[in-house]
């Protein structure tokens, strides 16, 4: 199919002319102002405009700065045509975005060949924006397909790693969905605005199941201990929230950014901090515990309650484990996540297929 040119000139002489000569390669509109091109423009797009700068009411400069401003005009081609040869004036059609500058009056082979080779560069450029928008939609998809693959195997380790205390591993599937759940409401309140960003979010959901990663180096005599733990059992256990950041490094450091291995590192090793400086492993309290972990530890507390235990007997009902994470409310747990929490025991009790 013939390309379509669009030639704009106030001069009649110079329109005629213009089309006998391109007619024999390309399809012509014609316009004889400037609004006249505009008006044409917004139900056509051709492959190239012969823009004349020297026309009354609006000039070709002004015709190119609208084009430009249209998202529909902005990357057509345009070759400026003026019998204006002073350096001034071809430094400013180039200056404004034109791809070539033909001067009046015209010479046929000259128009022609500067025509030819604007429609040519500018589908080459198209080729060329079709061939990198191709690449980058296959490395997106590649780059998302990996990475489902990269969190399939992290949940499978990180369940394999629960499966070691007897439980199904259950566990990393509960906790990720209570997080999840938990971020998404507080987002939605505008609690936290500062932290919790689309990224921030999406980080959390997703390192959430490395939280008890560390337990992997936890004896079995101590992980799969039915009675309650000695004083001497329960600090070896409490070890598993200082062994996972270097095995978190291991495993994600090399194909993960740093705000994620930093989240996940967080979430493990802090996750059994309390709200008043309490817990392990290293006593912070309040909003010093980062935020990731102070949602975690919510999350983490509730299945440990509501599942069974090697240690112990799952606890009901629902209300029960609410009522028994309340006293923990202002000591253990960040009272408004816990309250946040605790508010959305109507959406708990569907997604626990409770009646």
């Amino acid at each position: 199919m013939k390309s379509v040119i669009l030639v704009v000139d106030d001069d009649k002489t110079n329109l005629m002319l213009a089309q006998k000569i391109l007619l024999p390669q390309y399809r012509i509109a014609a316009c004889n102002s400037g609004a006249a091109a505009l008006r044409y423009l917004e139900n056509n797009r051709p492959d190239l405009i012969l823009l004349d700068i020297n026309m009354p009411q609006m000039d070709g400069f002004e015709v190119m700065g609208k084009l430009r401003e249209r998202e529909e005009t902005a990357s057509i081609p345009v070759i400026f045509l003026t019998a204006d040869n002073a350096t001034g004036t071809e430094v400013r059609c180039f200056q404004l975005g034109a791809m070539d500058f033909v001067g009046k009056p015209f010479v046929p082979d000259v128009l022609l060949s500067r025509v030819s080779k604007t429609i040519e560069l500018d589908r080459y450029r198209h080729n060329l924006e079709n061939v990198v928008r191709e690449q980058a939609d296959k490395i997106t998809r590649d780059a998302r397909r990996l990475g489902r693959i990269q969190e399939s195997v992290i949940v499978g380790m990180a369940n394999l790693i629960e499966s070691r205390d007897g439980s199904t591993g259950k566990h990393v599937k509960n906790t990720q969905a209570y997080v999840k759940m938990i971020v998404n409401e507080l987002h939605r309140r505008g609690l936290f605005p500062d932290l919790l960003t689309e990224r921030y979010i999406q980080n959390l959901c997703k390192a959430a199941p490395l939280h008890d990663v560390g337990k992997i180096k936890v004896p079995d005599s101590v992980l799969q201990k039915p009675g309650r733990l000695t004083p001497e059992e329960f600090e070896t256990m409490k070890l598993h929230t200082t062994y996972c950041r270097k095995i978190i490094k291991m495993i994600l450091g090399d194909v993960e950014d740093e705000d994620y291995v930093r989240m996940a590192e967080d979430i493990a090793v802090h996750h059994h901090e309390r709200w008043d400086g309490t817990g392990y492993p290293t006593g912070l309290a309040g909003d010093d515990i980062p935020l990731s972990a102070r949602i975690m530890a919510v999350a983490d507390v509730f299945d440990a309650l509501y599942e069974e235990r090697v240690y112990k007997p799952p606890v009901r009902p629902i209300e029960r484990i609410m009522q028994i994470m309340m006293e923990g409310r202002g000591s253990q747990f960040d009272p408004v996540i816990l309250d946040v929490f605790t508010e959305m025991l109507p959406r708990l009790r569907e997604m626990l297929g409770i009646c």
